[in-house]
This record gives structure tokens, C-alpha cells and sequence, in this order.
């Protein structure tokens, strides 16, 4: 019930201007490099596929750009929800701290202020996430292909892991450091693994998983406050 309760308060944080203003600015980039993509396709399609085909009987056949436009529009949906994992995985890089700031200053008042790990520390562990990230999901594509019916299955439950994991240890570091923060999440390594899954799930759907990575950040801050030994 407490992770219910906890992206309740995320949700309902969207209110605050200065999380709104982190939403917003994600939401800027993440729809702008799926743009990227699928403008990279359109034009690799572009180039493969001829204007026009003449068939036997009946002529040139030229609407193979509307064919592909559609069947573009659909691949976009499906890379929407691959691509969201690892976009996931590096927005918590680039808005962890911007995020969590907000969730405390909203939630919990009066605290001293946390010792992020800088920035040049953030876009690394961002990029070593996302590589993390890559590299599973194409190891674990062999499971999707082979087996469709238990392939959602499979991809909640490892990139619940992942994201989980990384969310938890980059809040959790903010306030306790590196190894402060590795003991809590073992000790706590299955109620995160389930606060991730819960996180993965909407990563899976399209339009809905673009709110999920920022969110995600506040519920991970609101699950570090309820582990954390008192001050």
C-alpha cells in the first residue's frame, strides 16, 4: 500500500511548478529524440523503398510511401516502448537531483541539504546505466523471440530490477554515499525490485511511459525516505 500511496503523492506533486518545470523539460527531450528516430527511419525507409512499382496487369503502383508511412507509425510505437528503458535509464542521470530536491522540499521540510554526487559523476553513472540497460535488453531479446507469450513478463521483471535498482542506490546515495546506500538496498532488495516492475510496467506503454521516468524519481525518493534510518 505504501507504493500505491507514494506515486499518489508524485502524481499529485504535478501541481508543484518547480516539478512541473522538470516534467516539461524531459518531456522536451524525450520527445525529440523519438522524433530523431523516427525521422532516421522515415528517411532509411525513404531511401530503401522506390517511389513506384510496376505490377504485372496493372501498372505503376505508386502509394508505397503511405504503406510506409503507417508501418513507420506503428515500428515508432513498439521503439517508444523499447527505447523508453534506456531513455529511463538516463533520465535519472540528467534530473535526479532536480527531482528529489522538489519531492523534499514538498514532503519533507526542514532537512539539510543533500550532497549530491556533481555533475560530471551524474552523466556517468547516466551512461553506464543506459549501457547496463542496452546491453540486457538485447541479451534478453533472444527470450523475447523465442518466447512471445512470456516476453512481457520477462521484460518487466529485469528492467524492474535494473531501473529499481539504479533509482534506489542514485537517491539513496544523496544521503547516505555509495555504501550506505548499497547496504539499504540489499537489505530492502525485494521491496524495490517490486517498487522497479511497478515502475516498468506503464514503460511499456506507449504515450504513458514518457510521464514514467520522472515519476518514478519521486517515488523512489518518497520509498528512500520510508527505508532510511531516522536522522
Amino acid at each position: 500500500m505504501s507504493l500505491i500511496a507514494d506515486f499518489g503523492r508524485a502524481v499529485a506533486q504535478l501541481r508543484d511548478p518547480r516539478f512541473l518545470g522538470v516534467l516539461l523539460k524531459a518531456l522536451a527531450i524525450t520527445v525529440a529524440g523519438l522524433a530523431l528516430v523516427f525521422w532516421a527511419v522515415m528517411t532509411g525507409l525513404g531511401w530503401i523503398l522506390p517511389e513506384s512499382v510496376a505490377l504485372p496487369w496493372i501498372g505503376p503502383v505508386r502509394f508505397l510511401d503511405d504503406l510506409a508511412s503507417l508501418a513507420a507509425l506503428g515500428l515508432m510505437l513498439v521503439l517508444s516502448v523499447v527505447l523508453m528503458v534506456p531513455t529511463a535509464a538516463a533520465v535519472v542521470g540528467f534530473f535526479l537531483e532536480e527531482v528529489a530536491d522538489a519531492v523534499e522540499a514538498e514532503h519533507y521540510p526542514g532537512l539539510a541539504p543533500a550532497a549530491g554526487p556533481g555533475l560530471s559523476a551524474q552523466i556517468g553513472d547516466a551512461l553506464r546505466f543506459f549501457a547496463l540497460v542496452v546491453a540486457v535488453n538485447l541479451a534478453a531479446l533472444v527470450v523475447y523471440l523465442l518466447l512471445p507469450p512470456v516476453a512481457p513478463f520477462v521484460f518487466w521483471l529485469i528492467n524492474g530490477f535494473l531501473l529499481g535498482r539504479e533509482y534506489f542506490q542514485l537517491v539513496a546515495m544523496r544521503r547516505l554515499g555509495p555504501e550506505g546506500a548499497a547496504r539499504l538496498r540489499r537489505a530492502n532488495a525485494g521491496r524495490i525490485w517490486l517498487a522497479g516492475t511497478a515502475m516498468a510496467v506503464p514503460l511499456s506503454v506507449p504515450v504513458l511511459n514518457l510521464l514514467v521516468p520522472i515519476l518514478g524519481v519521486a517515488v523512489f525518493t518518497h520509498q528512500f525516505h520510508r527505508l532510511a534510518p531516522a536522522p
